[in-house]
């Protein structure tokens, strides 16, 4: 008989010379005896399911949306202020001054007194440039006439003073006002002649 036969002395069912086969033990297992879970059990609500981390950020980010700090008035220094010079000393992007302002190009900024610094990007609420020397009031009402002249096309300011004063700085009646004088005069041409070396110089 071989080496690998051997004989067993208690009773089995198996053929004589053969033996049981030794008892099955399964792999120890990789899963720790005591698993911790990351949401205890004794809670009393789970946690908001989020699809993502960016999820979860944007609607943090939309609670905060009402505290936005308002946009802020900079007046334009020509010598020195362009888009880009604006965007790195406010950390505005310079997109954001763009569509914030109209502006379709940056040349366009030198023509500008003013523009609004977005508040969604800048957090300070403090303009940076200095308050002009009329002061804002002043630079307001100066825009209303520059705006009177280009509409109505007339190129002398004391006219455009006169309308806009007389309207009390209401910008649509002082045009409209100008707009019937004018209607006026071309329904009635000889009343008007004689006002025709005081007709105001237009802008072709």
């Amino acid at each position: 008989m071989g080496p690998f036969c051997q004989i067993s002395s208690d009773p089995t069912p198996l053929p004589q010379g053969l033996r049981d086969p030794p008892a099955y033990s399964p792999p120890p297992s990789p899963r720790p005896a005591r698993a911790t879970l990351a949401y205890p059990l004794d809670a009393e609500d789970p946690p908001a399911y989020y699809a993502s981390k960016n999820q979860a950020d944007n609607e943090k980010g939309e609670q905060t949306v009402d505290e936005r700090a308002g946009d802020v008035l900079h007046f334009i220094n020509p010598a020195q202020d362009t888009v880009s010079s604006l965007a790195l000393r406010y950390a505005v992007p310079p997109n954001a001054l763009r569509k914030k302002n109209n502006l379709y190009a940056d040349h366009l900024i030198a023509a500008r007194k003013a523009i609004l610094i977005p508040g969604e990007f800048y957090k300070g609420g403090v303009s940076l440039s200095p308050q002009p020397v009329d002061g804002e009031e002043e630079e307001l009402r100066k825009s209303k006439i520059r705006r009177w002249m280009v509409t109505c096309k007339v190129s002398d300011y004391n006219i455009a003073i006169l309308y806009c004063e007389q309207a009390k700085y209401d910008l649509e009646a002082a045009i409209e006002a100008y707009l019937s004088d004018e209607k006026w005069e071309r329904e009635h041409p000889m009343q008007s002649s004689s006002k025709a070396k005081s007709t105001p110089n237009r802008l072709r």
